[in-house]
């Protein structure tokens, strides 16, 4: 079932998807060759509890970070680690938000910070290139992103969702890369996950939806350099490309007004 969302509970989420976005920038600055993926993770839990939110991966499905940081073949939920990033390294950084935090028995915050209020969920994603990269890598992370630009820009009640997956079909494709199959957007907001699902790609067996206002949609393009096959990393969390062919993902949490999408998860392009 749909969950629509009242004016007041898209404005916490709004505020909720501005503590993610300068978390999400944060990290981007810390990206550099010999940084451990460790130290991204620990940085965004120390920032999402300073903001007073909850990092909403954690305990989710038994994912034990605050952090999902994916690096080449990688395409998402790969675990922190002491893993170094290297030169011409792509990195898939992915991190939800609880806002304000609702876990109190290990939340490290005074319950007067966040009032006792319930939470809402966002989600955001976004690809960084380590020191200088392929110019496969770079038109691959270009792509992604534009893919979610074009997206975003379609969203307005009475859209229907295959359009906007075909509109980043279509803009994967038309570079010779291939979008993700298996992997999908989804609702966001009292779940992490929630209906409708969102493909990348226009496909039978999901059901079409048509955008009313009130919807908050978490819009994430996954596309590969090269096929769209999947299997899983040696993590046991992590999803790679099967044949081991590059990997960049963008997502924004984006609302459906009545003047068309609002993205509440606002931050700057990639470098």
């Amino acid at each position: 079932m749909i969950k629509i969302k009242t004016p007041e509970e898209i404005e916490l989420m709004r505020q909720g998807g501005r503590i993610l976005a300068s978390v999400l920038l944060a990290l981007k600055k810390e990206v550099k060759p010999g940084v451990a993926t460790a130290h991204l993770n620990k940085l965004a839990e120390e920032l999402i509890f300073e903001a007073g939110g909850w990092p909403a991966f954690k305990a989710f499905q038994g994912y034990p970070a605050a952090l999902c940081v994916s690096v080449n073949e990688e395409i998402v939920h790969a675990l922190p680690s002491e893993r170094k990033l290297k030169e011409g390294d792509i990195v898939g950084l992915d991190l939800g938000i609880l806002y304000p935090a609702e876990n109190c028995s290990v939340c490290p915050l005074s319950s007067e910070k966040c009032g006792g209020q319930p939470g809402l969920n966002t989600d955001a994603a976004i690809t960084v290139r380590v020191g200088q990269v392929s110019d496969e890598a770079a038109l691959l992370v270009k792509t992604a992103e534009e893919a979610l630009r074009v997206a975003v820009d379609l969203v307005r009640p009475g859209r229907k969702i295959s359009e906007i997956s075909s509109a980043i079909q279509q803009c994967a494709e038309k570079r010779g890369f291939s979008v993700i199959r298996e992997l999908i957007g989804h609702g966001v907001g009292y779940d992490l996950h929630e209906d409708p699902e969102i493909p990348n790609f226009v496909g039978s067996r999901f059901k079409d939806v048509i955008l009313k206002e009130g919807m908050t949609l978490a819009i994430e393009p996954m596309i590969s350099s090269g096929g769209y096959k999947i299997k899983k990393g040696q993590d046991g969390f992590a999803y790679e490309t099967a044949d081991k062919s590059l990997a960049a993902h963008f997502e924004h949490t984006v609302a459906v007004t009545k003047t068309g999408g609002e993205v509440l998860t606002t931050f700057s392009g990639t470098r």
